[in-house]
Parts: C-alpha cells; sequence; structure tokens
C-alpha cells in the first residue's frame, strides 16, 4: 500500500473567455486560444478582460456574465499551427470525389496573473 500525503495545495483558477470558447486557467499554465485579433508580437503583456469565473480554493466568484474588473493577465508566446484535418466529399457511382486539407491557427499565451 503507498504513503500517499494528503497535499493542501491551494489551486486558484479563473474562466475566461476567448474566440467564443472558455477556458479555465491558473498562473504559470501554456494555453492554445483561438487566433487572437491584436497585432501583439512574441513576449507582450495583454490582459482577457471576459473572466466569467474566479476560484481562490475558499471563495469562488460567478459573474452575470462577466466579472466586473476582474482581469486575467497573459503574455504572448507565439502562433502555432494544428495538426492537419482532412475533409473527403465522395459520391458513389458518380465519379465525383473531393479532398480538402485545413490546419487551424492557434495563439499560444502563457498565463501570469489573476486580479
Amino acid at each position: 500500500m503507498k504513503n500517499e500525503k494528503a497535499t493542501t495545495e491551494v489551486l486558484e483558477f479563473a474562466v475566461i473567455e476567448t474566440g467564443g470558447k472558455q477556458y479555465m486557467v491558473s498562473v504559470g499554465e501554456v494555453i492554445e486560444v483561438e487566433l487572437l485579433d491584436a497585432q501583439l508580437n512574441e513576449g507582450d503583456v495583454f490582459e482577457f478582460d471576459k473572466v466569467l469565473m474566479v476560484d481562490n480554493g475558499q471563495d469562488t466568484t460567478i459573474g452575470e456574465p462577466y466579472i466586473v474588473g476582474a482581469k486575467v493577465k497573459a503574455t504572448f508566446l507565439g502562433e502555432k499551427k494544428g495538426t492537419k484535418l482532412h475533409i473527403v466529399r465522395y459520391k458513389a457511382k458518380s465519379n465525383r470525389d473531393r479532398r480538402i486539407g485545413h490546419r487551424q491557427r492557434y495563439s499560444q499565451v502563457r498565463i501570469e496573473a489573476l486580479k
């Protein structure tokens, strides 16, 4: 039987919205989000202002729909392409087929602070 220690690590996280999707983030995480509209260079610091929920381990704050004044500070790490998706359209007995490929572009960001 393993000797497991009970850790009382406080996990602070927030739920943000960007690109029509919601992401659960905590400090130090590197996440890939939909391509950001802003003209950012690698290493630029910016803020997500659409914060839906913040939890610090003791208190939970839920916005309606967003929390007023809450921000998540992040660093832009660059753009990245996802894996290639292959789309095939085929109709039997009519000599009709079409092959399309697609690679989604993502922005890679590191979460620096939850405010």
